[in-house]
């Protein structure tokens, strides 16, 4: 279980090796330093609002517009629907500080109240700040992140791990989990009076309990970590299960029309097409590891040889394609 956990959270630890340098050398001067070596700081992240169409908004970091092209790493994205009847809040934060910052966008637009927040996945920087959000608001999760959420013991354990790479005294220690009043493991539609606003599982995209958003009337589409960035960032396979991954993703892509607009969980909008960068990998990867796996390959030659070069420039690569995605692509189709 341990491992399962730790696992399931290498994605954090990633940009940390990558930020601060890989030598040995470095490690013992940097300890001595006592310095945090976050992978971003939940208590100085900014983050800027744009409105997408009337009454839609997304918000992520001010960062991303920078860094997103790069494939460097960045804080959290959302968005919120306003209709005639109150607010529809998609991403909760990490800490009641950026809660407060998209409370303070909503209050910015509308005095309507608050009445959802939608949970696109159980992982604390999209699920967090529930608790920050007034009472009156009803949660919306799977119901596999709510049974996350639920077991105190990995909420716990999963608040230190939070705290280790966002950083201790921003308020993560005050977090305390709110899980769901609505459960969405299928479909539901949620009518904000002159707003229609669609939450979705369309299958295994990264987490057990993904859920995507949808606003019909206005083609704007929220996915969660399933779709991190725009390209060159990849699908990160953090429980294997690629070929999932793959059927959910030609599911999303074949959902959207051409014109939506989608707000990927930690960037700036992108198009629907950015989507296909990641399923063509998802498709060259299966066919690369299959193939090194007939020719009798071992996973340590098949991270060697599964380079994929037209698929690179992201700036996390070497450590998401040859150790997280190649490694559980291998073990999927080894079985």
């Amino acid at each position: 279980m341990k491992m399962r956990f730790i696992w399931r959270h290498l994605f954090l630890i990633v940009p940390i090796v990558f930020l601060f340098g890989w030598g040995l050398a470095n490690a013992s001067e940097k300890k001595a330093e006592k310095k945090e070596q976050l992978v971003w700081d939940s208590g100085t992240v900014q983050l800027e609002l744009e409105k997408l169409a009337e009454g839609v908004y997304a918000f992520y970091p001010t960062d991303a517009k920078g860094k997103n092209p790069k494939g460097y790493p960045v804080a959290t994205s959302g968005g919120f629907v306003v209709g005639d009847n109150g607010v529809l809040v998609v991403e909760s934060m990490v800490n009641k500080r950026l809660a407060d910052q998209v409370l303070g966008f909503v209050k910015k637009v509308t005095d309507k109240p608050v009445l959802y927040v939608v949970n696109t996945s159980y992982h604390g920087d999209h699920a967090y700040g529930n608790y920050a959000f007034p009472k009156t608001a009803k949660i919306i999760q799977h119901s596999k992140t709510k049974a996350f959420m639920d077991n105190k013991e990995a909420f716990e354990a999963d608040k230190k791990f939070m705290m280790q790479y966002f950083g201790a005294n921003r308020g993560i220690e005050d977090v305390v989990a709110r899980t769901a009043d609505i459960i969405v493991d299928d479909q539901k539609i949620i009518n904000l009076g002159n707003k229609e606003v669609e939450i979705l599982h369309l299958g295994f995209a990264q987490t057990e309990g993904d859920l995507f958003v949808w606003v019909p009337g206005n083609k704007i589409f929220w996915t969660g970590n399933p779709v991190v960035a725009m390209p060159p960032a990849l699908p990160w396979l953090l429980d294997g299960k690629h070929e999932e991954v793959l059927v959910t993703m030609k599911k999303v892509r074949e959902f959207l029309p051409d014109d939506a607009i989608v707000v990927p969980g930690h960037g700036i909008p992108i198009k629907p097409k950015d989507i296909e960068f990641k399923i063509r990998y998802l498709e060259t990867l299966h066919k690369e590891v299959k193939n090194a796996v007939e020719k009798g390959m071992t996973l340590e030659q098949a991270q060697k040889d599964i380079t994929m070069k037209e698929f690179q420039g992201y700036a996390l690569w070497g450590w998401v394609h040859s150790g997280v995605n190649v490694p559980n692509t291998y073990k999927d189709l080894s079985k």
